[in-house]
């Protein structure tokens, strides 16, 4: 369980003050100078030693990623992005962040900005996120005002500017080079890779995305140290986790968590279990809407990070838990998740287009049961053609989800097919 001591959003809920003032108040932007002074390569030495898995889904190294850009300029500038786009089902911890934390996030721009050699750093936020928006932007106004941004941003000797860009609404335009795509005023489309943003970015300069939480976690762990961070959760798992859990639980929340806590813990300690008892748990998806659900058996003993859910074949993802009783509808539950997927299909890739759409169509009669059972089967054939075969990974994501469904409720799939079709012949 995480102690208060080392929590890092000591006002997730926003019942402190978000202003700078309270910020400060807080320890933010306590000595970022000192932090810039020590140099680009301590930076991206720390961030690696800690252990900080990227929070935006794909759990890849953090100061990894930093140190694939280029370690001199060739004359083009640098950039870093920060993924605020946040629509993956069921995840709603950015916004968090974005509402009461904002400070966390600007000053995390300008180190990460400052490790990688880029004097300008764009936020791509949610089309929908109105008021996180007009907080962030009013936070990063005073951040300009206090010389905490611009030239010689915070005292550092470093110029940084920070920009915040509205996005559309697309869910497409979360995957980082379709992002880019967008903020650079084109259609989102994911692009092919290599070149990748580290190479050819935004405007095809080098590039880094990263996520919200990923870089607001940056400057505390830089002030208390990369052994403080690493102590944290289990091996390769390392820090605070922030989760968000919804769904049939006795309260949904949203909390900041040690990494590797326990599903039980989890449930029975923030959100007052599960709605029923535990006995009423059904399945649960671990990790936003596109990785495969489990089943209550398995997930009870659960472990919530990236390897133990990898193990397992889900994933941590987003770290947004959606808890599914007795009375879900499990078949329609998925099939909701194949709709939305084949409505956010960008089109570019054949087998997302063409597939998404199919697997949507065949998951409607295995709703009602009209499907023949050997659609099953041809159902799992066609998720495997889609899986790793697009560009992105949103052939995955429109993939997955039922793929867990077939591999662990296959029986209720069948018994519904048996029923519609040993269902009586109502009288004309």
């Amino acid at each position: 369980m995480l102690k208060d001591e080392d929590r890092i959003f000591t006002n997730l809920y926003g019942m402190h003050d978000r202003s700078l003032a309270g910020a400060k108040a807080r320890g933010q932007w306590d000595g970022t100078a000192d932090i810039i002074k020590k140099g680009r390569d301590w930076v991206v030495e720390q961030v690696k030693e800690s252990g900080l898995r990227g929070r935006g889904g794909a759990g890849f190294p953090t100061g990894m990623k930093w140190s694939f850009m280029p370690k001199e300029s060739d004359g083009r500038p640098a950039y870093l992005v920060v993924n605020a786009d946040e629509s993956e089902p069921g995840t709603c911890k950015d916004r968090e962040i974005m509402r009461h934390e904002p400070h966390t996030l600007i000053e995390g721009c300008l180190i990460a900005s400052f490790a990688m050699n880029a004097h300008a750093c764009y936020i791509y936020i949610r089309g929908e996120y109105i008021r996180e928006r007009e907080a962030l932007q009013a936070a990063i106004d005073a951040a300009y005002e206090d010389g905490l941004l611009g030239a010689n941003a915070a005292g550092s000797g470093w110029d940084f500017d920070l920009f915040l860009v509205h996005g559309a609404g697309a869910y497409i335009c979360g995957e980082e080079t379709a992002l880019l795509e967008s903020l650079e005023g084109k259609k989102g489309m994911p692009r092919m890779k290599p070149p990748f943003p580290a190479g050819a970015g935004l405007y095809g300069c080098p590039t880094t995305v990263n996520n919200v939480e990923s870089i607001a976690v940056v400057p505390t762990i830089l002030r208390r140290g990369s052994d403080w961070f690493s102590s944290m959760g289990r091996a390769n798992n390392a820090g605070t986790k922030i989760f968000a859990v919804s769904g049939h639980v006795n309260n949904p929340c949203v909390v900041e968590e040690e990494m590797s806590i326990s599903f039980e813990e989890l449930i029975d300690r923030h959100c007052g279990g599960i709605r029923g008892g535990w006995d009423n748990l059904k399945a649960v998806i671990p990790g936003g809407s596109s990785v495969p659900l489990l089943p209550g058996s398995i997930m009870k003993d659960g472990i919530m990070d990236f390897d133990w859910l990898k193990e397992n074949r889900s994933g941590l993802g987003t770290a947004a838990v959606i808890v599914m009783d007795q009375s879900t509808d499990i078949i329609k539950a998925i099939w909701r998740l194949s709709k939305f997927y084949k409505h956010e299909s960008c089109g570019q890739c054949t087998p997302c287009r063409e597939g998404a759409g199919w697997m949507m169509r065949v998951m409607d009669r295995l709703v009602t049961g009209e499907a023949a059972p050997e659609e099953i089967d041809m159902l799992l054939d066609v998720t495997k053609q889609v899986e790793g075969h697009t560009i992105c990974a949103l052939g995955d994501a429109a993939a997955w989800p039922i793929q867990g469904l077939i591999r662990h409720f296959r029986d209720e799939i069948e018994d519904r097919i048996k029923h519609k079709r040993g269902a009586p012949i109502a009288a004309e």
